[in-house]
């Protein structure tokens, strides 16, 4: 005896409705990525070639990125992890020694990076750069009012600020490794 059995069919009317709920549901919930970049303010620009200022070389900490990555620092080579120490020592000097800053007013840091530098080496140093000035205004703040930097009333930021300017000066990128890496390219 043979028996007639009817294979059970699945209602699929409603699966239209369902695909386009959630697809509804995606486009609303998804949040889009806008890249911000670095917060820098920049001064106008001109046409007119900067001033020439007398600049004490003492107070300039020159840093250089070469297109491997590697920093040089005062015409020496630094880890990326002794840079902030040494740039917080460099504008914290007032005076004592010779080969660093006479005064946190008067403290420059000089970054100049090469055309090859990595993305990532140069947000590391800037970073660390600003880590330094940043660990330096907290300490003065707690000092002087026992208080962190970002607790502190907008009067007294500005008086931390104006005893810790912050003094990077940053040179248009050029091509120190270019003939190193044509070198090796012909290698």
């Amino acid at each position: 005896m043979r028996h007639n059995r009817s294979i059970p069919q699945i209602n699929a009317g409603s699966m239209a409705d369902i695909a386009f709920l959630l697809l509804i549901f995606f486009l609303v919930t998804t949040t889009m990525d806008v890249d911000k970049g670095l917060l820098t303010l920049l001064p106008p620009w001109t046409e007119e070639p900067p001033p020439q200022t007398d600049v004490n070389r003492r107070n300039v900490l020159d840093i250089l990125v070469n297109s491997r990555d590697q920093l040089l620092v005062k015409g020496q080579p630094l880890d990326i992890s002794e840079l902030k120490d040494l740039t917080k020592k460099h504008v914290n000097n007032n005076g004592v020694e010779d080969q660093y800053s006479i005064s946190p007013q008067k403290a420059v840091v000089s970054l100049k990076n090469d055309k090859g530098t990595s993305y990532n080496m140069y947000i590391s140093v800037q970073n660390e750069l600003k880590a330094a000035y940043n660990e330096l205004r907290d300490d003065y703040a707690r000092t002087k009012y026992g208080l962190k930097l970002n607790d502190l009333n907008e009067e007294q930021q500005k008086e931390v600020k104006d005893a810790y300017p912050l003094g990077i000066s940053e040179a248009e990128p050029e091509n120190f490794g270019a003939a190193e890496a044509a070198a090796q390219n012909q290698k």
